[in-house]
């Protein structure tokens, strides 16, 4: 990463805005259910802290749509990280304006100052500079540690960095290092792992790894889709029609590039999609014609876990069935189990993978668990993200 980052600027008592992605997940009395984010950006908050900067934090939450929504403020992330940090943090209710100038002039160095949530305002989504030039002039430096939301062009995240040193944040820093030396300099074998419901949402990123990896499985819904291009019948499982030339194409691809490409043998098929459902496990040249696949079978789930634990560099993205349901989180509890006894570097791309191996308690033993669903999709299809491009060159 060609990119200046933290350390690599002076942030003695100056004044800094840092952008988190304290997009957290909160129940119906606003209370967050996983802090997993606010405690990531802990080292950035820390380092900052210990050089004597006045800190002001911008960041969103949910999607309010550029208007105020009461449960979308940042009240309770503000109270959350005062318990992770034990220091006192000022909320208040704007992030430009009179208010915000009056509160930043207040600040003394080590202090931080929380603004509100600034999808509040319709400027942000649009990247709009006046905007960003307003929240600019809060501070002397921008730092970037949001990386679940850097792949968004907004004015927070982009268009800042016109008007201030842009640098990243620690977290921000780790994803892209990590990440980009799997992708570009991997120790091998390089083996990727792609599950979850749609090829849709994956096409990039198969695409770009078919350059890059020596193997790749795939399981979860979009299997179904690659069986049914190979001329299988699944039954009543997820298949994207539209979607069954270009699996066959991308199968081709991966022929062509010598990758090896492998697809699940058996699975797990449901006579309903609801977690007490008659279920059975069958060769994928044996699926009922009103059942549906909702998991990778044993014998699948044994090869994957073999091919896991002979790679050295291994990225895993999405499920490999329903593991909300019991009956089918077999698959992806196998994948979770085997990423914890690989040797080398094992990386999870956020979203459902990253909640599963939380779930599983495997977190601790795996390099690297992206923060990022949609920042971290993007990266493994190759895109520059709008976060990173912005900041401020070596």
């Amino acid at each position: 990463m060609e990119k200046m980052s933290l350390q690599d600027i002076n942030v003695d008592n100056k004044t800094v805005l840092v952008r988190f992605d304290y997009n957290v997940p909160m129940d119906e009395e606003g209370r967050i259910t996983d802090d997993t984010r606010l405690r990531e950006s802990l080292p950035t908050l820390k380092y900052l802290m210990s050089k004597g900067a006045k800190i002001v934090i911008v960041s969103h939450l949910g999607r309010p749509g550029g208007k105020i929504v009461e449960k979308l403020r940042l009240d309770p992330v503000a109270r959350e990280l005062e318990g992770l940090l034990g220091v006192p943090i000022k909320k208040i209710n704007s992030c430009i304006g009179p208010e915000a100038e009056a509160a930043v002039a207040a600040l003394e160095p080590g202090q931080i100052l929380l603004l509100e949530n600034v999808r509040f305002y319709p400027e942000e989504e649009k990247n709009d500079r006046e905007f960003a030039r307003k929240l600019a002039g809060l501070a002397e430096i921008y730092v970037n540690d949001a990386f679940g939301a850097a792949h968004r062009a907004h004015a927070s995240i982009s268009a800042i960095a016109e008007f201030l040193p842009a640098v990243a944040g620690f977290l921000l820093e780790k994803e892209i290092s990590i990440m980009g030396k799997a992708l570009n300099n991997p120790e091998r074998p390089f083996l990727a792992v792609l599950g979850g419901a749609k090829v849709a949402d994956k096409i990039g990123v198969i695409s770009n790894l078919l350059n890059k990896v020596d193997t790749l499985l795939i399981g979860g819904g979009m299997a179904y889709t690659f069986l049914r291009a190979q001329g299988l019948e699944v039954g009543k499982s997820i298949v994207e029609e539209s979607k069954i030339e270009l699996a066959a194409e991308l199968i081709a691809k991966a022929k062509q590039n010598g990758v090896e490409f492998i697809l699940p043998e058996d699975v797990v098929v449901a006579k309903e999609f609801k977690e007490d459902a008659e279920h059975k496990v069958v060769p994928v040249t044996a699926i009922p014609a009103d059942w549906m696949g909702l998991d990778i079978g044993p014998k699948t789930a044994e090869k994957f876990r073999q091919k896991i634990i002979n790679s050295s560099t291994v990225i895993w993205n999405g499920p490999m069935g329903v593991f909300e349901m019991d009956a089918f989180a077999r698959g992806t509890q196998a994948v979770a189990e085997a990423l914890t006894n690989v040797q080398g570097t094992t990386i999870v791309g956020g979203g459902d993978s990253a909640a599963a191996v939380e779930q599983m308690g495997m977190a601790e033993r795996i390099t690297h668990i992206s923060t990022g669903g949609g920042a971290s999709l993007e990266f493994l299809e190759g895109k520059d993200l709008p976060g990173v491009v912005a900041l401020s060159d070596k």
